[in-house]
């Protein structure tokens, strides 16, 4: 019986950063880097705008821009039931496949004491009466529930919607822009939006190798912390004949792609700056791979946040914030001479990003 290869944790790492363009940029056009990340997250508008360029070179605003007008990529509810930017061809088979997932919040009281009595099939059935093909503000489509259920709370009901039925945001909403100043939310029907609709049978087993493409080699678990879906071992099993299997150094079973390179685990790692909620740390259950657990407690403090963070030699070293048009850079622990100067000349190319037409970068490190 051949004995299982056992990886190391900075194999993971770098292998991790590797396939997430995060080694070295790449100059792949930004449709396929989004297809190839499966999903991007999008919980502020702005943040995807920097987990591209961080990933890319060349990238510029106008890049992502034009793919949300062009309507080739859709920004909606998807994995883990958060904001993703998600390609509109991969967007009609992943929804499907989380919807049995963002259809159970409409159990928490919040959904459904507003909707109580009301048949949820028929209440979407309605949503999509007076969707239609338009792009409709949601506050309009509150006041359009309230008509149709007097006594009713309209924005309730429109929210509940969006967890029945596949809904897109405009792009009007999507574009870069004020860090949180934004437009009213406008939402369409995402068949409609699109113009193909949802399919009915999606392959699990297709997301599931999507997934290892970017993130592998990775556990069961991680595929569903990654996803939001559950009871996934079946699934990986059926695959197992396909897949490469591995251990990482505490033996647990982890899976990949046959054909997919591992990183050295000595390779260089540069410096680079992520958004918040950026999947790279959110993508499995064991995130000792580029965040340790000391830190994860101060990069995801509580309330669903997860703050931007910078790595050095591929972990996390500490948060970055943009305070007015200063970048802060808050390093956990003390960095050295040499990865000072090198998250210094990072953050200046960030500034230069994030606060276009700034004269000169304006960068502090605390």
């Amino acid at each position: 019986m051949t004995a299982v290869p056992v990886v190391s944790r900075r194999t993971l790492n770098r292998t991790l950063l590797s396939r997430q363009f995060l080694t070295s940029r790449t100059s792949r056009p930004a449709l396929e880097v989004v297809r190839h990340l499966v999903a991007v997250q999008s919980q502020e508008p702005n943040w995807p705008y920097v987990g591209l360029w961080t990933r890319m070179d060349p990238f510029t605003h106008g890049d992502l821009e034009s793919l949300l007008h062009e309507r080739a990529v859709v920004r909606s509810t998807s994995l883990r039931r958060t904001q993703h930017l998600v390609a509109a061809d991969d967007f009609r088979w992943l929804r499907p496949l989380i919807q049995p997932f963002i259809e159970r919040a409409a159990r928490r009281p919040l959904y459904a004491e507003p909707a109580a009595g009301l048949d949820l099939a028929e209440l979407a059935e309605t949503g999509r009466e007076l969707l239609g093909d338009r792009v409709v503000p949601r506050r309009m489509l509150a006041g359009l529930f309230a008509e149709r259920y007097p006594g009713r709370d309209g924005m309730m009901l429109a929210r509940n919607l969006e967890l029945q039925v596949p809904l897109v945001t405009s792009p009007r909403i999507g574009v870069w822009g004020g860090w949180g100043t934004r437009p009213s939310i406008e939402v369409a029907l995402a068949d409609a939006w699109i113009g193909e609709p949802m399919e009915t049978a999606p392959s699990v087993e297709a997301m599931v190798l999507r997934y290892l493409a970017a993130f592998g080699p990775a556990g069961v678990m991680d595929v569903q912390a990654w996803s939001g879906i559950t009871r996934l071992r079946e699934v990986v099993n059926r695959l197992r004949p396909e897949l490469r299997v591995v251990r990482d150094e505490q033996g647990r079973e982890l899976f990949d792609l046959p054909g997919a390179p591992l990183a050295e685990e000595d390779a260089p790692a540069p410096v680079r700056f992520l958004p918040a909620y950026d999947n790279v740390l959110l993508g499995h259950a064991d995130r000792t791979r580029i965040i340790s657990d000391e830190d994860r407690a101060r990069v995801m403090p509580g309330r669903a946040l997860v703050l931007p963070t910078f790595l050095v030699d591929g972990f996390v070293r500490g948060i970055w914030e943009l305070r007015g048009t200063t970048l802060a850079v808050l390093p956990f622990r003390p960095l050295t001479p040499g990865e000072t100067e090198s998250v210094a000349e990072e953050a200046e190319r960030l500034h230069a990003f994030a606060v276009p037409g700034a004269p000169a970068p304006d960068i502090t490190f605390s």
